[in-house]
């Protein structure tokens, strides 16, 4: 209950403090709460039984103070707030301040009275009499109890939502942004706005007609009279958009002048829609002794406009002498009874009906069921006889009431849902009430049960009262220009029709008070950045900006002018919103989330679902197009608040979702190891980080993006060296430093940050507990240790050996990118180039993979493929190169193919020399304890001495001399014999090949093998002393190592990237320092390498 229980300064409540200045979380009004001093404090807690836990009281308060936070917590509606902060910072420091009144509203004028009033509207005075005439008594039922079907649906989970816990002002924004999280609250409380100001429109719109239709038909200032079809349309609808223009204009000026005298105005508003509605079930009432007198003329079974005559006749008797009438005139060319009339005027009969014939006249089983019209089409009586000639065309169209729209089922929808609308009235108001809990679902299900009966019975009663013609007659054309449903009404029309005129005035300052607030709290709740300007309002919180905006907005509504285009519009709106309050229900009920708890149990998720599949349907069914570009909006500002917005942690369902998803994929992977065709890398990135807590080597990052592409799991881990209790804030930093890098360089993933009492043991932690249950790295990326020659970092790259078994024993891929910083940033872009791929061992197919991946990102895509494999003497590299060739279209891959033959040769004197340099080293550094400035000159007397003695012996090489100065800095003599890569024959100890399985690796040797190499460097050379003793495998391994050094750096010197197989690491402790020497001989000269180690199965498939 606590999480639910905010102060004023809650996020989205208009708190100028809180404006999404990244404080993802929302604030206790109870925890952390720091206000008074310690010395306040000490005196507070001085002789209370509570020194047991009186060191956590800044962060644990005792319960009193809770209680006492709670009983004094006040909940201001929004802006109500601000406005009492100006009015107190205007009064100074007055001993004699007003206390805040507690709100004191109950369920009827909090919540009841305000929903009639919304949902009451200008459809039921102008549209509804006309929708039970075209769609029927049957359908136009189906319609309502439809859409009063949604809103006790909505409302019922509205309620759940607004009963547990508080529930600031903010109404449905409020509920569902901290319901569904801000993604989905600022789009659909932008959807919510969008239909408020919309509705101001229509209520405008639906003012303008009954002003300029019914009431002061003369101020039309473009003139109808006189004018016919599409131009009377068009006059009518200049009118709508000027007067509309003017009275949104004075709206605006009130609502900006004070909200003060729109609230005083709503009871009056209020009691016109009530006196209203009871008019006309007083009329019903009267029709059943009295019927009123309001007689339609019709020309045989076609309506005539009530201005086109004056009695309903074609001739009368005047004088014993026969005298035509207005009627004849417009039908004839003269007044004569000689003149010549229209042919339909001639055959067929003037009869006057009764307009109203009353509720127990039957005409109810004539209007039962839909009469749609084209757009055009004269209004006929069902029933009644006409002589039409079906070859001449009708004339005078203008004397007869026409359809002014075509009209079918799905828009009759569009046009009625708007009346339903206004359920969120009493949940807008939850700040003023005395039991919001219990006010709000009480409330609004009553309003929402009487609306419903009201609408539902006032659709049978107009069939069962009003004959079908005056249905159907719109503007009341037929009827001498009365509002059709002010016919019906006791004791005079009028009262309908200035009380519908007064009830849309009203309801369209509500809106325009309303929207520009709701606004105001999305602005303020700071998700939307570009909409933070109209947060702003005046001193005491009017938001001015916000207002601004609604009616630039509402003023499109009135220039479309048409209440028949601008209800559909609203309707979208609403359905979505009413749409995501079902969602979240429905969500919370499913999750069961710990803190779902509503008072009202009334509810169930089954109920919020079929409210919301009602809802979905019926935006499809008022307007498919409409529905889509109002969904569209609600997309778009989801992703723009996604990638763009202010991150808020609400405790949101849509997190709910998120976890329940995550547990339900993790235990799915569980089940069992990834196919082939799933396998992807899933990257653990180890990095280093410096004294300041930054990343040494951020262009790991880089890489990263760009072998990912954004898919996958990436973790970027560190180990921070101490103590977990001493070292935690430290850690921290570094989890903030990692975390702000991965947004830097766009890696999607997870940071990771493991305190242990040393590195190496920290990193082995990383590799092995790194993700959970089956979504676990399986390949690992480690820099190369740069200065591992250096005495002082003998520890670096002994931990990065350590790294290359564990990743070994665990069947974990291992990339080791070499010269990291000079890999390309994801800004920069190769036009051109080659990614050089040598496939020395089969490796699971790894080294086909990671080009095909780098290829996929911008930085990398104009680089071409070359892949590169080396036959052996007793090989046919024209059929291996066709066979690598096939394997590779199999699997998909373009890329040029070359095999490098490397035949067998002899040992070099310099391989003998650059080993034995290396042997000398790690002698010498074994058995000598220096210090340090003694080490490095006793180094460098060995690489003065041997330097010369390599110059002599092969001068052809001047590029090995650099690795030769490097190479005589720090390793230890292996003691075990062991090989780079596997021989293919014990005969050819120097050739090369590639085992079916795994990678290279590092194998004992028979002595054998040693005599007959030893043998062979005795034919070959004159031996120095000290060349014999030497360790032959290691001079083998050197040679092996310079060979394809040589080879690779001839044909991949340019290449942008070079991929490599990785040999495994020494089984043993010692000759740690000779790998990392023959892996420097390996890749010396080359840009760019990176190093590679299948995980032991394979990565890539030739099958779909």
């Amino acid at each position: 209950m606590l999480n639910n229980v905010t102060m004023d300064s809650e996020d989205g409540e208009g708190s100028p403090n809180n404006q999404g200045d990244g404080n993802p979380k929302e604030s206790s009004p109870f925890i952390n709460c720091t206000t008074s001093s310690d010395v306040e404090k000490n005196q507070q807690y001085d002789g209370k039984n509570m020194a047991l836990f009186e060191e956590e009281m800044d962060t644990s308060p005792m319960v009193s103070s809770l209680l006492s936070s709670l009983a004094n917590y006040s909940n201001l509606p929004t802006g109500s707030k601000e406005h009492e902060e100006a009015e107190n910072n205007e009064e100074g420091a007055r001993p004699s301040k007003k206390p805040i009144q507690a709100p004191q509203l109950g369920t009827l004028m909090g919540v009841y009275l305000p929903c009639i009033q919304n949902i009451f509207g200008v459809i039921l005075f102008l549209r509804m009499t006309w929708m039970v005439g075209v769609g029927g008594v049957l359908g136009s039922f189906i319609i309502v109890f439809m859409c009063c079907s949604t809103t006790m649906l909505t409302a019922i989970s509205m309620s759940a939502i607004a009963t547990n816990g508080v529930v600031p002002a903010g109404g449905s924004y409020y509920m569902i942004s901290r319901s569904l999280g801000p993604e989905f609250g600022g789009a659909v409380g932008i959807c919510f706005y969008l239909g408020t100001t919309f509705a101001g429109a229509m209520y405008i719109l639906g003012c303008i007609e009954i002003l300029l239709i019914y009431i002061v038909p003369q101020a039309a200032i473009f003139k109808i009279k006189g004018l016919e079809g599409l131009e009377a349309e068009a006059a009518l609808l200049n009118n709508m958009r000027l007067y509309g223009t003017i009275v949104l204009s004075f709206m605006a000026l009130v609502v900006f002048v004070g909200v003060k005298y729109v609230n005083k105005l709503a009871l009056v508003f209020l009691a016109c829609v009530i006196l209203s509605i009871l008019s006309v079930y007083a009329g019903v009432i009267k029709t059943a002794i009295d019927p009123p007198v309001f007689p339609v003329c019709l020309l045989g079974n076609r309506t005539l406009m009530s201005k086109g005559y004056d009695i309903c006749a074609k001739v009368i008797e005047v004088d014993n002498e026969t005298v035509t009438t207005k009627l004849w005139r417009s039908f004839c060319d003269s007044e004569y009874l000689n003149a010549t009339c229209d042919d339909y005027f001639i055959n067929n009969n003037i009869t006057e009906i009764q307009g109203i014939p009353g509720v127990t006249s039957g005409i109810l089983a004539e209007n039962l069921f839909g009469n749609y019209l084209e757009k055009g089409m004269i209004l006929e009586k069902r029933g009644l006889a006409s002589d039409v000639d079906p070859d001449t065309s009708v004339t005078g169209t203008n004397r007869f009431v026409l359809a002014d729209i075509t009209s079918f089922f799905t828009l009759l929808v569009g046009i009625y849902f708007p009346s339903v609308t206004g359920i969120m009235a009493g949940s807008n108001r939850s700040g003023d009430l005395r039991d919001a809990q219990k006010s709000i679902p009480i409330g609004t299900i009553a309003a929402i049960t009487t609306t419903s009966t009201v609408y539902m019975s006032c659709v049978v009663l107009f069939g069962a009262c009003i004959e079908g013609v005056v249905l159907r007659d719109k503007f009341g054309e037929g009827v001498d220009g009365n509002l059709v449903i002010g016919t019906l009404a006791w004791p005079s029309p009028w009262v309908i029709v200035f009380g519908s005129f007064f009830s849309t005035c009203g309801a369209g300052l509500q809106s325009l008070t309303g929207a520009p607030r709701l606004l105001q709290a999305i602005s303020r709740d700071g998700i939307i950045p570009f909409l933070r300007v109209f947060g702003h309002g005046k001193a005491n919180g009017e938001p001015t900006w916000a207002l601004l905006l609604t009616a630039s907005i509402c003023e499109i509504g009135i220039i479309i002018a048409s209440l028949d285009a601008v209800a559909p519009i609203l309707s979208m709106f609403f359905l979505m919103c009413y749409m995501f309050v079902n969602l979240a229900c429905a969500l919370q009920t499913l999750l069961r989330t710990p803190n779902w708890r509503p008072r009202f149990k009334f509810y169930h998720w089954a109920l919020s679902f079929l409210g919301m599949s009602l809802c979905l349907s019926l935006m499809f069914i008022c307007s498919w197009y409409y529905a889509i570009v109002a969904m569209g909006i609600a997309t778009c500002i989801y992703k723009y608040i996604e990638f763009c917005g202010a991150e808020k942690e609400w405790g949101d369902g849509i997190r709910g979702i998120s976890l329940s998803a995550a547990r339900f994929a993790l235990m799915r992977l569980e089940e069992g190891p990834p196919h082939t065709k799933n396998w992807r890398p899933q990257i653990l990135v180890l990095v280093s980080m410096d004294g300041e807590q930054n990343v040494e080597q951020p262009r790991l990052l880089s890489l990263t993006n760009q072998l990912k592409a954004g898919k996958g799991l990436t973790i970027v881990g560190t180990s921070v060296q101490g103590k977990f209790l001493d070292n935690y804030t430290e850690a921290q930093r570094a989890d903030q430093s990692l975390r702000k890098l991965m947004e830097t360089e766009k890696v999607k993933g997870f940071s990771q940050v493991v305190i242990s009492s040393n590195l190496r043991d920290g990193t082995s932690h990383l590799i092995q507990v790194g993700g959970l249950g089956g979504l676990k790295h399986n390949t690992v990326m480690v820099s190369w240790p740069r200065n591992w020659k250096q005495p002082e970092c003998h520890q670096q790259f002994r931990d990065f050996i350590e790294v290359v078994r564990e990743t070994t024993v665990a069947s974990f891929a291992l990339l080791v990118p070499k010269n990291i910083s000079s890999y390309p940033s994801n800004g920069e872009r190769f036009t051109e180039g080659h990614i050089d791929v040598w496939w020395i061992v089969h490796d699971g197919g790894m080294l086909m993979l990671l080009p095909f991946l780098l290829r996929q990102h911008k930085v990398w895509r104009k680089c071409k493929m070359r892949i590169f494999t080396v036959a052996q003497m007793d090989d046919n590299s024209i059929q291996m190169k066709k066979d690598v060739i096939t394997f590779l279209y199999h699997l998909r891959i373009d890329a040029e193919v070359e095999v490098v033959e490397m035949h067998d040769s002899d040992i070099s004197a310099y391989t003998y020399e650059k080993t034995l340099v290396m042997e000398q080293r790690s002698q010498i550094l074994k058995q000598m304890h220096l210090t340090k400035n003694e080490m490095e000159r006793e180094i460098q007397s060995i690489t003065d001495s041997s330097r010369g003695s390599i110059r002599r012996k092969k001068p052809s090489a001047p590029h090995c001399q650099a690795s030769i100065e490097e190479g005589a800095r720090g390793a230890e003599q292996p003691e075990e014999e062991v090989q780079l890569i596997h021989s293919k024959s014990a005969s050819s100890p120097t050739s090369l090949t590639a085992p079916a399985g795994g990678g290279a690796t590092w194998t004992d040797s028979k002595g054998a093998d040693k005599g007959k190499n030893l043998e062979a460097g005795k034919d070959l050379f004159s031996m120095k002393p000290e060349w014999e003793n030497l360790n032959q495998i290691d001079v083998r391994r050197m040679h092996t190592a310079l060979r394809l050094n040589e080879v690779i750096t001839k044909k991949s010197k340019e290449a942008k990237l070079v991929l490599l197989n990785m040999p495994g690491p020494p089984k043993n402790r010692v000759g740690e320092e000779n790998y990392m020497e023959f892996l420097e001989v390996l890749t010396e000269g080359l840009n760019r390498v990176l190093l590679v180690r299948g995980g032991g199965r394979e990565v890539i498939t030739i099958y779909s």
